[in-house]
């Protein structure tokens, strides 16, 4: 592992005044409550819609636009930082993100609403890569997987907190008190933070003049981004390539992203540091984090998505079954943290990349219409623990061997998680959609069998038994057994998904084995400021 370009830890002149774990705390704060918005809202759209006046359709924008703005900003924070340093980047970054929440919860109308969302997930999409700046420069080496355990916490919990904590503030409160419960936790961090961090000396070694703004660089990363991030949430809604309006996004968002790779690529001052991907085990990282996102992100749709449609749960008591996972793995990842500084993080992340893989091949053959409510709970905490076994190592394998200097690395593994994200969620739902229509197609087939009709036979017979008509009666039969056939199919959609997942996560494993070797107990390098 070459050392020559990283910058060196100097434990005593960059040690933290105050402990590193109350610094953690904070920061890791700030970094919850961004991630927390970005699914709490989702089960209160129909109050947002009915309260609004808007239709539901309308009212998944409050989503759409949170995660376009958010997108936009995460790759371009360390070029901010280089603008305001990283600090003042930070405040600001927490100050308008609360600013901006008190906006959403007065919001008289959607339009006025969408537009805070917009400022909103914008001066949050920095609090992320702060975050582990922060926590790599305030720990030493040797507690680096720790601070990234902390951090982890925080990545992973939030989005599992979110659909319950919203559900359940919906139902008691309003749906504006979703946003409301930011300032409290914003102010408090925004006093923090003020107090406690302070701009390590290598970042003022490496401050040089200011750069100018790549005004080109950052219209192909918005128009791009956000035509990407627009066609992954209203492509299944509007029939994918059916629809002209999402066809026309998929080009534009193409054309865009391209332009700004090539653009990024030869121009000096680049607000996108693409060149970060000509290094073998970034880019792996990055497709690594990728993956995560979607896996993650696609078992955290799927089995609640499950227990609502095919088995009548509400969304709280479906929420109630992720809870206990995200329990457990508060208590997996700090011992994940201690183990990645004995051990090469890419041997951990074989394990959690093969864990992960039985975890959802598990779960394709336990998933069912008789499955229990404990039955779920202990299937998600199988899918769910071995992402403590991803997340952390993956944080450190990703900035082995890049330059001090090179400050956009913390975004853009963020970006790249966040897009997986979109994707896997997307992608999903598209699968389950397509795949049951199939599966009842094959499935109506055999309701021209002598089987299904002596079924249908039997169960008006005991419809008649309990009063109904004989007509009555065998038309109830028939749409049982016809909704009976339309949730068999869609059961077989979510087992084949798992599959898919299980695949992927494999994959995945193969390429843990072609990352360069850290050094365990000394951090790698992590040099994201």
């Amino acid at each position: 592992m070459s050392t020559a370009n990283a910058v060196p830890f100097d434990q005593e002149a960059e040690k933290p005044k105050v402990n590193p774990w109350i610094i953690g705390v904070v920061v890791s704060m700030a970094a919850f409550m961004e991630v927390l918005d970005t699914s709490i809202a989702n089960v209160a759209l129909p109050h947002i819609a009915g309260n609004l006046g808007a239709s539901n359709d309308e009212s998944t924008w409050v989503l759409t636009s949170y995660l376009v703005s958010n997108a936009v900003v995460l790759p371009i924070s360390g070029f901010l930082v280089g603008w305001l340093g990283r600090k003042r980047f930070f405040l600001a970054c927490i100050a308008l993100f609360t600013l901006s929440s008190f906006c959403c919860g007065i919001a008289p109308s959607l339009g006025t609403l969408l537009l805070f969302r917009v400022l909103q997930g914008a001066f949050g999409g920095g609090l992320q890569p702060m975050t582990q700046a922060i926590l790599a420069d305030t720990f030493p080496p040797e507690k680096r997987g720790l601070a990234f355990a902390l951090y982890g916490i925080t990545i992973v919990c939030a989005p599992a907190i979110g659909p319950t904590l919203g559900g359940w503030i919906t139902d008691n409160y309003s749906w504006r008190w979703i946003f409301y419960i930011n300032i409290p936790v914003g102010i408090l961090a925004v006093l923090l933070v003020s107090q406690l961090i302070q701009d390590p000396p290598n970042l003022s070694r490496l401050k040089g003049p200011m750069p100018r703004f790549d005004y080109v660089g950052f219209g192909l990363l918005a128009v791009g981004v956000g035509a990407l991030q627009v066609a992954l949430d209203k492509g299944q809604e509007d029939d994918w390539f059916g629809s002209r309006f999402i066809t026309t996004l998929i080009i534009v968002a193409a054309v865009g992203l391209v332009s700004l790779i090539i653009w990024e690529w030869r121009h000096k001052e680049r607000i996108v540091d693409v060149r970060l991907f000509k290094m073998f085990n970034f880019a792996s990282c990055n497709v690594m984090m990728f993956v995560l996102g979607v896996v993650l992100f696609s078992s955290t749709v799927l089995l609640p998505q499950f227990l609502q449609t095919l088995m009548g749960y509400t969304a709280q008591t479906a929420g109630m079954v992720l809870s206990m996972a995200a329990i457990a793995l508060v208590f997996l990842l700090p011992l994940v943290g201690r183990i990645a500084g004995h051990i090469q993080a890419r041997y951990i992340l074989a394990f959690g990349w093969i864990t992960l893989a039985m975890a959802m091949y598990y779960s394709c053959k336990h998933i069912d219409l008789l499955i229990s409510f404990q039955a779920a709970a202990w299937l998600r905490v199988w899918q769910y623990l071995p992402v403590g076994f991803l997340f952390v190592p993956l944080t450190m394998a990703a900035y082995v061997g890049i330059p001090g200097e090179k400050s956009n690395a913390a975004g853009l593994i963020n970006f790249t998680r966040n897009i997986g994200q979109s994707v896997g969620t997307s992608a999903v739902t598209t699968l389950i959609a397509r795949r049951s229509q199939y599966h009842q197609s094959v499935l109506a087939a055999f309701t021209r069998s002598t089987r299904f009709n002596a079924a249908v036979e039997a169960l008006t017979i005991r419809l008649t038994h309990v009063g109904l008509s004989v007509h009555s009666a065998h038309q109830q039969a028939l749409a049982r057994m016809y909704a009976l056939v339309v949730a068999q199919a869609q059961a077989l959609s979510y087992v084949e998904v798992y599959w898919l997942l299980a695949v992927i996560s494999a994959l995945m494993f193969f390429l843990s084995f072609l990352l360069a070797k850290n050094e365990p107990g000394a951090g790698g390098e992590v040099p994201m400021h």
